[in-house]
């Protein structure tokens, strides 16, 4: 990591506090959560550190079954030392997929995941439907900022 002006920085000037939104599936909520908060939106694979991507991750998921199966995927994947080299995995981000709780089916794979990662829960925003952004964000997006911009870090597993 080099530093710049005062601010970490890492290859190729990438902002230290940068994040890289990672999709586990398609229509994860990556682009509603990267326009909302800020980050790179890199899309279903993992950055690419030695290319300016961001190392620091949040894989995103939607809170249905195929997308839990898919997160559990993603995780099995940079476990199995697939992903590149120097990812530094803040957490999962569980999209809620419709409002209100979920099955206790869906519960319990969320726990499974929540007992190997770090799991942040974004309730269901209705205006992100029609692509604007909330016009009060829940409580959960607002922890989330702080994960982002670096001012709230969660305890981390380096890959």
């Amino acid at each position: 990591m080099q530093r710049t002006g005062g601010t970490s920085a890492g290859p190729n000037g990438t902002p230290a506090t940068a994040i890289s939104w990672v999709q586990a599936h398609g229509g994860a909520g990556v682009t509603s959560l990267a326009r909302c908060l800020g980050g790179v939106d890199v899309g279903a694979r993992w950055p690419q550190p030695l290319r300016g991507e961001p190392s620091r991750v949040l894989l995103v998921g939607r809170t249905s079954l195929a997308g839990l199966q898919a997160v559990s995927r993603q995780l099995d994947e940079l476990r199995q030392g697939k992903a590149p080299q120097g990812l530094d995995l803040l957490g999962v981000v569980l999209v809620a997929d419709v409002p209100g709780r979920l099955p206790l089916t869906l519960v319990r794979r969320v726990r499974v995941i929540k007992s190997a990662v770090t799991v942040h829960r974004v309730p269901w925003i209705p205006s992100w439907r029609v692509g604007e952004p909330p016009t009060e964000p829940p409580r959960q997006l607002t922890h989330l900022a702080a994960v982002v911009s670096g001012t709230d870090i969660p305890s981390r597993r380096r890959r």
